[in-house]
This record gives C-alpha cells, structure tokens and sequence, in this order.
C-alpha cells in the first residue's frame, strides 16, 4: 500500500511539474526574444551600413567590387582580434548582473575599454600595409592596389567600433539594449549620404571614390561611439553604474581574466574569418567575376547571419545572468531557447534566399551593371543555393558559442573551431575547388562542410556541460 501510494504521489508529482517546467521555458523564449530582437536589429543595421557601402561602390564597377571585399578581408582580420576581446564583457557584466553585483559590472566595462584602446593602436597602424599584404598573398595589383585606398579611410574606425561595442554590451547585460539600436538606426542614412557624398563628391565634398566609403564608415562609427558614451554616462538606467568612473585605476587580475575568456573568442573569431579571407583569396585565383560573385553571396549570408548573431548575445547575456543567480537548469534552457529560436529563422530565410536568388545580386550590382555581368550574376545565384545548408548551420553555431561564452567556455571551442574550420573546411573547399575542379562552387561546398562539422560539435558541447550542472566559479566583486 505505502509502495502504490509513492507511485501515485511520484506521478502526481511529475504531473505538476509539467506545466510548471512548460511555464519556464515559454517565459525563457519570451525573454530571449524581447532581449533578441534589438541585438539583432542592431545588428542589421550595422550591416545594412556595409552593404550600401557595397551598393555604392557596385556602380563604380565589379572591379571595384572585388576591391573592397580585399580591403575588408584585411580590415576583419584585424577587426576580429579585438573583437573577442570585448566580447568576453558580455559574460563577465552579465554573471555580475544576475548576482547583483554592480561595481562588478562597472570594472567588466572597464577593463573591455582598455582592451579596445590596447589592441586597437598597432592593428589601426596595421591597415596601412593593406595593398602590400595583398599583394603578397597572391593578389592581383590593381584590386590590391584599389582595396590599399579603401583601407586608408577605413583603418581609423577599429577603436571607435571596439569601443561600441564594449558599450553595447554593458547595456545588454542589464537588459536595456534598445538605445544601442537606436543609435544604429540613426547611422545607416547618416552613413548613406555622408557615403554617397564622399564616394561620388556631392554637397560640395571632394570625390574620394573607394577611400570615400572608408572614410564614411570611420566618421559614423565615431559618431555612434561617442552617442553610446553619453547614454551610459548621462541616462537612466545606466548612469547609476558610473561605467566611466575610475577609467585610470589599474584593474588587471579582472583585465586577466578577461584575456582568458576574449583571447580564445579572437582566436576562433580569427579561425573563422579567416576560413572567409582564405575563400576570397582562393576566388581571387578564379577571377575577378568569382571574387565578385562570392562577395555578393557571403554579404547576403551576413545580413542573414546578423539575426541568430544578435540571438547568440542575447544567449550569452541570459546564460550568464543564469549564471549568476546560480540557476544550473536556467543555463540549458537559456541556451537550447536561443538555438530553437536561430534555427527557426534561418530555415525560414533559406527558402525565401533560394527564390530570390537571381534578383538579390542585382542590389549590389544595380540593373545596369547587372545586364552587363551575367556571369557574375548567374554564378552569385547558384552560391546562393549553395548556401542553403551553410546558412543554417551558420545560425546554429553562432548562437551555441554564444551560450558557451555565457559559460565562460571558450578554450575548448577554440580548439573546435581549428579542427572544423581548417582541418575540415579549408582542406574541403581547397579539394573540392582546385584539384577536384569544381571552382567557386567546390569552395562553398567546403565552407559548408566546415560550419555544419562546427555547429555540431558545439551542440554536443553545451549539451554535455549542461546536462552535468556545470557552472562556473564566479570572482567576488572588489
């Protein structure tokens, strides 16, 4: 009798956890969706910048094309270094957040101000060898020497850019990222007048051409950074946290411990931006209709990117708050509510890229331009369907890393990212490209192959920490 009533009471009990546990994980996707939704505005917008930067230039010729997709391959090898850097803020604010610690949150923004100025001295000094390191990896002189100009204008933006983005962060972490996207929306017609101004020499300034684009990205992403500090300075609720406060006093066990959660986001931040640099270099061995055409379709991919990328931080913001209010099962709802949320999208978005394929180049190129490149175009469509597999596991990977990071787990994704992006990528899309003779095609083919062996393998990683209760140890604020 006492056996049958524990029985009954045990089902009983599962019985109410259900709509208890059901509770849970509707508030969890209602509360990544409202933390989600400007990360990835604001994400969109910043692309939405390149791309009409991309747009203006397409009617100078693809030539000019394949130029900045060279300039901007540097740009983000420098540009990714730091970025990792100042992502480890998301993590270190967001846990300090949840366990209500704000002088915490206050040295995490800190520290991630210095990284910014440190990294971005010499990696700003960088971008003016531009043409030369083209050059040396093979490319051709006229692109190299074209993506050389773009980069004079455009090496100034690196600090200004870290430095939003550290601040974008810190108001992410106490869940008000919306001023960040408005200061995004204002920038994209800044950026589209002050870029078609200086690109083509209207409203009485000089005609700079490509270096005119670089210019108008430098100038907006300066303007954007110094919004974002008065907002954190002066506006509620973020005034209260001082973020400005002490900047000079020495803070490097916490700027340590940021090197040890940012150096191995730069470094898988490098190891996959550098799988892209190594594909447009490799197109740029097939001709400029190639480069051309691959540039096209990763700025589509980007765009498409930008979104599970704005889901992928707000994972890391809510895993680590997660983690500081010392909720374990918190942690794998948070993550797995993200993942569901980014594959649902980009699946979604995959069909709708597959129909549009042959309109979407036309953006980049305009209809002009567009009838003169057929081959450009034609072959920017079939990259496009190419994609279809690639774009989804793309979404997947970033938003799982995103949850890793808010689990301070970044060493090991590190090494996940060496095997899959160069032992399996690279080594497929050279293979399947050159000596299997399948050209641009064959390259995408492994860039696909890469990102899927990718996101699998982080999956198998959030899921196995989760399920063990890992949790990891938190500093006690100073």
């Amino acid at each position: 009798m006492v056996r049958a009533m524990t029985t009954a009471e045990a089902v009983t009990t599962a019985r109410a956890r259900q709509p208890a546990e059901a509770a849970l994980w509707r508030e969890e996707f209602r509360e990544t969706i409202r933390l989600a939704t400007p990360m990835a505005a604001t994400q969109l917008g910043q692309v939405a910048m390149m791309t009409t930067d991309l747009a203006l230039l397409g009617r100078l010729g693809p030539e000019v094309v394949a130029a900045a997709a060279l300039g901007h391959t540097v740009l983000f090898a420098a540009f990714t270094c730091g970025m990792g850097l100042v992502s480890a803020v998301a993590p270190l604010a967001s846990q300090a957040f949840g366990a209500r610690q704000p002088r915490y949150v206050r040295r995490s923004v800190r520290v991630g101000l210095w990284a910014s100025v440190i990294a971005g001295v010499p990696l700003t000094a960088l971008q003016f060898w531009g043409e030369e390191i083209l050059i040396a990896l093979g490319q051709p002189e006229r692109p190299a020497a074209f993506a050389g100009e773009f980069l004079m204008g455009l090496a100034w933006c690196l600090i200004p850019a870290w430095i939003f983005m550290v601040l974008r962060n810190f108001m992410s972490a106490v869940n008000r990222p919306e001023p960040a996207l408005w200061i995004t929306l204002a920038a994209i017609p800044l950026n589209a007048v002050l870029a078609y101004a200086m690109i083509y020499g209207r409203f009485g300034l000089p005609e700079f051409g490509i270096m005119g684009a670089g210019f108008a990205t430098t100038i907006v992403n300066t303007v954007m950074c110094i919004a974002a500090v008065w907002v954190c300075y002066t506006r509620r609720p973020f005034r209260k946290y001082q973020v400005l406060g002490r900047f000079w006093r020495a803070d490097w066990p916490l700027f340590g411990r940021l090197l040890a959660i940012g150096v191995p986001i730069s470094g898988a931040f490098m190891l996959e931006y550098g799988l892209f640099a190594a594909a447009a270099l490799l197109m740029g061995h097939l001709g400029t209709s190639a480069i051309a055409a691959h540039q096209i379709a990763l700025q589509t991919a980007a765009m498409l990117y930008m979104v599970p990328f704005g889901i992928s931080m707000a994972a890391t913001v809510r895993v680590g708050q997660a983690v500081g209010r010392g909720d374990s099962p918190g942690t794998r709802r948070a993550g797995f509510a993200a993942i569901v949320l980014a594959t649902g999208f980009m699946v979604v978005m995959t069909g709708v890229i597959a129909i549009t394929r042959h309109w979407i180049p036309t953006i980049f190129l305009g209809s002009e331009a567009a009838a003169s490149a057929g081959e450009t175009v034609a072959l920017a469509a079939t990259l496009l369907v190419l994609g279809a597999t690639f774009f989804i596991s793309d979404g997947v990977q970033s938003v799982a890393v995103g949850a890793l990071r808010g689990l301070n787990d970044t060493r090991i994704p590190l090494l996940i990212a060496v095997f899959s992006f160069w032992v399996v990528g690279f080594v497929a899309s050279y293979g399947f490209g050159f000596p299997l003779g399948l050209g641009p095609v064959g390259v995408w083919i492994g860039l696909s192959v890469g990102t899927g062996v990718y996101a699998l393998l982080l999956l198998l990683r959030f899921n196995a920490l989760t399920k063990a209760g890992y949790m990891p140890a938190l500093p006690g604020a100073a």
